[in-house]
């Protein structure tokens, strides 16, 4: 550590203890664009042997439990590089040289167990529904779903996780160290957009070296460090994949990649499920190249929304095709009524959309029809002009209106006498 990084952290610990409560939120906002500070103190991290450890250790931890939001996001930052110092160092059996690491990390997870009034939190989420759009998918694009009598009864209804509530602890052991460490990176995620893009390479990178560290694989990525495995949890891994899937559209896709494949490295030689379901999921979801996305302004991950499929259907009903279906209601009581009576020419039935055809009369009444008759029967069955075309379709109406008026005023087609 050079001597210039040493004099600018000394300079930090001993301005914020002589810092006004009033002048506190200003401090805040300007240590984000302290490039320097964050450099030096990532580098005290990485050295468990600086003097400079336990005081920075200290001040990190006064950050997060001062109330204001960007101190604690200030503090958070430092979180991946804070777990690999501890992994390494407990996994090479140094815990006496972790003391103020491990001190900062149980009262970061002590501090977010509990809610301001002193209670345990219990944590919920919402597991989605398919059958419901939402910004990752349209359930028209899956496939229809057949609403099972199972299906029907849990309708409307949706499945919520719970996690917690998580009991305080005084010290990591081997038995609860990755649960404590898992509930930190999902306190880690949940401020994931806060996180600057060196805390996001900071992710990517202890992510790999957890994953290879002791594997065959580590001399493949030429990592110098500790040669020991370090051992690992199904729910940890899938916590990091969490900030992995992040940090692949907010500017950090080839260290992302990196990690990924070392993930599904690990994840294989252990046969964790839920590490390997998710990396593959993520895997299959990225795109053929890479993203270019800018490392400043507004973080997100991005997705691609499918297309709505139309839901207006060809048949679709109209004021024309109600009239047809009027005028075809009419007509049929009409043809009915006219059958009864054997004195009664029977006409074909008119249709707007269809034609039905003639109805076969009684007797021979039917057969011969004049030359009238014919022509009113080639202008009832000449093809029906398209519904939504209703302006092109006047004509036809107002020629099918005028056969139906004549026949209803009891007139006889020419050519035809009374039988």
């Amino acid at each position: 550590m050079l001597t210039t990084e040493k004099g600018v952290v000394e300079e930090w610990l001993s301005e914020f203890k002589t810092l006004p409560e009033t002048s506190i939120s200003e401090y805040a906002r300007n240590l984000k664009d302290k490039s320097t500070l964050v450099s030096s103190l990532y580098k005290v991290i990485q050295e468990p042997q600086s003097e400079l450890l336990e005081p920075v250790c200290h001040q990190l931890f006064e950050f997060y439990r001062s109330g204001e939001k960007k101190l604690l996001l200030f503090t958070l930052q430092f979180l991946p590089e804070l777990m690999w110092c501890y992994l390494t160092m407990s996994t090479a059996w140094k815990r006496q040289s972790t003391g103020c690491v491990e001190a900062l990390l149980l009262g970061v997870y002590n501090l977010e167990i509990v809610d301001k009034q002193g209670h345990n939190k219990v944590l919920s989420f919402t597991i989605p529904s398919l059958s419901k759009p939402s910004i990752y998918h349209e359930p028209s694009s899956i496939g229809s779903m057949a609403l099972t009598e199972s299906a029907l009864s849990q309708h409307g209804l949706s499945k919520v996780v719970y996690s917690g509530p998580h009991p305080q602890r005084e010290m990591l052991t081997a038995q609860n160290k990755f649960e404590v460490l898992t509930f930190l990176l999902l306190c880690y995620n949940a401020a994931l957009t806060y996180m600057p893009s060196v805390s996001l390479q900071s992710l990517c990178q202890i992510c790999s070296r957890i994953c290879i560290c002791g594997y065959p694989r580590q001399h493949v990525r030429k990592y110098k460090g500790i040669n020991s495995r370090i051992p690992v949890s199904s729910e940890f891994m899938v916590q990091l994949l969490t900030g992995v899937y992040f940090a692949f559209y907010n500017g950090e896709w080839d260290m992302a990649q990196t990690a990924l494949e070392d993930v599904l490295y690990r994840a294989q030689l252990e046969l964790y499920p839920e590490p390997l379901l998710v990396a593959n999921a993520i895997k299959t979801s990225l795109p053929a190249v890479a993203m270019k996305s800018s490392k400043e302004g507004k973080r997100s991950i991005q997705v691609e929304i499918t297309q709505t499929s139309s839901r207006i259907s060809r048949n679709a009903v109209t004021s024309m095709s109600i009239r047809g279906h009027r005028w075809k209601r009419h007509e049929q009581d009409d043809n009915s009524q006219d059958s009864a009576d054997p004195g009664i020419l029977v006409i074909p039935e008119l249709s707007v959309t269809k034609v039905a055809g003639e109805r076969p009369g009684n007797g021979e009444k039917s057969k011969t029809l004049g030359e009238n008759d014919a022509q009113h029967v080639q202008g009832v069955q000449d093809p029906a002009p398209d519904p939504r075309a209703e302006s092109k379709g006047l004509p036809e109406l107002r020629r099918q209106k005028s056969v139906r008026r004549v026949m209803e005023d009891g007139l006889t087609p020419p050519g035809r006498g009374p039988l």
